[in-house]
């Protein structure tokens, strides 16, 4: 990769690394200004080389802030205002707010033209315990009809299923209207749907996972194109460490009370709490239940323990912020992007509630199995001349497996 490019310049800027190719006194004035880029303005930015102003750009993308770029986007330097503006179409696909450009009032050579369609309302059903989710979009056709595209997303290997048909407008509308109703599923403008297609598309290219056929036509149909670098958040606020500390809550909706630990982790902790239950030491039922409650808070740190688990989980909890906030719960909302921001960034203390709990429910479910294997126990005990129908049947334990995610596919 060209060291004049912006990621590397970007990184050579804040390693300290020489760059003889550009004057010292910009090099110098570039490198506050990527260590620092909320107080960069735009005239501190325009006098740099266009490479290095280019680097600037890309650290307010990084760190997903739109003021710099939105500025420059008026710049009177052409390559500047150029590269401002992709700068805030990247931040557009990772879903930070930005301002609308300005429009002109009164332009040069108006023409009349046909305006062109309102674009359809798409829809977007909430996230699985395993990072998957659906989105369904619309676009209007010469013809009257609806080119309907139906997704299905995952955080890890991007777009894994694709379906393209047609509908009339009507029975577009009435099946978004009609899925809405049953719950699992919020309504997003076209673009904001289209972003997130874009995002998974990047998923896609990074994770080495084939596109679905039809996807390179369905991007270009809704005006986007694979995001190259992966979603950031924004850093910690201040009250985030009064929302890490009710994650918990964020369990009880019905969205996320089945949301487990990957299969791999809840083999990890059974295993712990067997050694805990078997331990040759006598302990009483108090130090037990403790050192059970410390093998779950164990693995559930040791889970957060690479940046890629703490990113995922920080990314859904932002996904699932916005859902909440769109299904009128303003407070599950602000405690999952207060845990959001704060895992995606690395905050360890307090630790996050949201995950400890995640791993506590593996071991309610292990309690309530073995409360029901003791009631069919005493059930088969008996004695006699007592009517088994009497006893109340034990309902089958939950079960911890992966569902097939093909259910996801809207109809």
């Amino acid at each position: 990769m060209s060291p004049t490019e912006p990621r590397p310049l970007l990184d050579a800027l804040r390693a300290g690394t020489p760059l003889p190719a550009f004057p010292a006194d910009a090099v110098e004035s570039a490198r506050a200004l990527a260590r620092d880029v909320r107080a960069a303005t735009p005239a501190a930015v325009e006098p740099l080389p266009e490479a290095l102003a280019a680097a600037v750009l890309e650290a307010a993308v990084l760190e997903g802030l739109p003021a710099l770029p939105e500025a420059l986007s008026a710049s009177a330097v052409k390559p500047l205002a150029k590269a401002a503006k992709k700068a805030l179409y990247r931040l557009r696909s990772r879903g930070v707010a930005v301002a609308e450009a300005p429009r002109p009032s009164a332009p040069e050579a108006p023409r009349a033209a046909t305006p062109a369609p309102d674009a359809l309302p798409a829809m977007a059903s909430t996230i699985t315990n395993a990072g998957e989710r659906a989105l369904v979009l619309g676009r209007v056709q010469r013809g009257g009809g609806v080119e309907m595209v139906q997704a299905l997303i995952t955080d890890t290997e991007g777009v894994v299923e694709l379906r393209v048909g047609e509908k009339s407008r009507g029975n577009f509308r009435r099946l978004l209207k009609e899925s809405l109703e049953k719950g699992g599923t919020v309504e997003l403008p076209q673009h904001e749907a289209a972003a997130l297609l874009a995002e998974a598309a990047g998923t896609n290219l990074r994770a080495r996972t084939p596109f679905p056929p039809g996807l390179d036509l369905a991007l270009r149909h809704f005006g986007v194109q694979p995001q190259t670098e992966p979603t950031a958040l924004p850093p910690p606020e201040p009250e985030d460490v009064r929302r890490v500390l009710e994650g918990d809550v964020l369990h009880a909706t019905p969205e996320m009370s089945t949301w487990l630990p990957p299969e791999s982790e809840v083999k990890r902790l059974l295993q712990k709490l067997d050694e805990v239950m078997h331990s040759p030491l006598a302990l009483s039922d108090v130090q037990r239940q403790e050192q059970l409650q410390a093998a779950v808070r164990t693995v559930a740190r040791d889970f957060l323990a690479t940046p890629e688990a703490r990113q995922r989980y920080a990314l859904r909890l932002w996904r699932m912020a916005d859902f909440f906030e769109r299904t009128a719960r303003a407070h599950e909302a602000e405690v999952a992007r207060g845990e959001a921001r704060r895992l995606f960034h690395g905050a360890e203390e307090p630790f996050s509630r949201f995950v400890e709990r995640l791993f506590e429910k593996v071991l309610a479910l292990v309690a309530a199995a073995g409360a029901r294997a003791e009631a069919q126990g005493a059930a088969t005990t008996q004695p006699p001349g007592t009517n088994p129908k009497a006893a109340p049947a034990a309902a089958p334990a939950p079960s911890l497996e992966r569902r097939s995610p093909g259910g996801l596919i809207l109809p």
